[in-house]
């Protein structure tokens, strides 16, 4: 009983740890999601995919559920700017970025611009969380 009590109180001490992000970890975070946005802008697949981790999943408003996995979500997003249209613009507002270690937390609001085949514009809205890992340094 002893034992479960403290691995108790470790697991409660680990979840009190405030989220640390300094400025370098915030500003490399939000420039990696930039940077995918501005390849999605210019319908470069490759340097979308080139940021992109293998098991990247995705909710978004184009589909009903979650796309799993790099290659699915680079498939679709080839598929819908063959079709004409897509993003204009997006930014981030109310950006908050939590570091745990190698992971951050980026959660914010996105608003943009889309445009169909036809040349319609619409506002575009989402409340948006990435998960992202440091890995090889």
């Amino acid at each position: 009983m002893r034992r479960i009590s403290c691995v108790s109180a470790m697991c409660l001490a680990l979840l009190c740890l405030p989220a640390v992000a300094n400025a370098g970890t915030e500003e490399e975070v939000i420039g990696v999601t930039y940077a995918q946005w501005a390849a999605e802008i210019a319908k470069d697949s490759d340097a979308s995919a080139a940021i992109m981790a293998d098991d990247y999943t995705e909710f978004n408003a184009a589909f009903p559920t979650r796309i799993d996995g790099k290659a699915l979500n680079t498939t679709l997003a080839n598929a819908l700017a063959e079709g004409g249209g897509g993003m204009l613009a997006g930014e981030m507002t109310n950006a908050k970025v939590q570091a745990y270690g190698d992971v951050a937390i980026l959660t914010y609001n996105f608003v943009g611009v889309t445009q169909d085949a036809d040349g319609e514009t619409q506002p575009m809205l989402a409340k948006s969380t990435r998960v992202y890992v440091k890995q090889n340094g």
